[in-house]
C-alpha cells in the first residue's frame, strides 16, 4: 500500500470511530432525556455496551495500525468526559 493509501485508510478508520462516538453521546443524551435516569439499570447497561463495543473497534483498528493507539484512548475519553458532563446535567435537573 502507498503512503498517501495508508494516511487515507487511516483517516477513514479514525473518522468512523469519531462517528461511532458521537452516536453513543447522543443515544445516552436522548435515553436521559426521554426515557431513564442516569441511576437506572437500563442505562448503566446501555452505556456499558456501547462503551465497551467502542473500546473493542478501537483496539481493533490499533492493532490494525489503522490508528495510533494514543489518538484511540483520546476518543474514549473524551466520550468519558462528555458523558460525565451530561450526567451532571441531568442530575442538576
Amino acid at each position: 500500500m502507498t503512503t498517501n493509501a495508508v494516511t487515507s485508510q487511516s483517516e477513514k478508520a479514525y473518522a468512523l470511530l469519531q462517528a461511532d462516538a458521537d452516536k453513543i453521546l447522543k443515544l445516552i443524551q436522548v435515553q436521559m432525556d426521554n426515557l431513564t435516569m442516569p441511576q437506572c439499570p437500563l442505562y448503566e447497561e446501555v452505556l456499558d455496551t456501547q462503551m465497551f463495543g467502542l473500546s473493542r473497534e478501537i483496539d481493533f483498528a490499533v492493532r490494525l495500525g489503522l490508528v495510533d493507539e494514543e489518538k484511540g484512548k483520546m476518543i474514549l475519553s473524551e466520550l468519558e468526559r462528555k458523558l460525565a458532563l451530561l450526567h451532571e446535567a441531568s442530575m442538576r435537573k
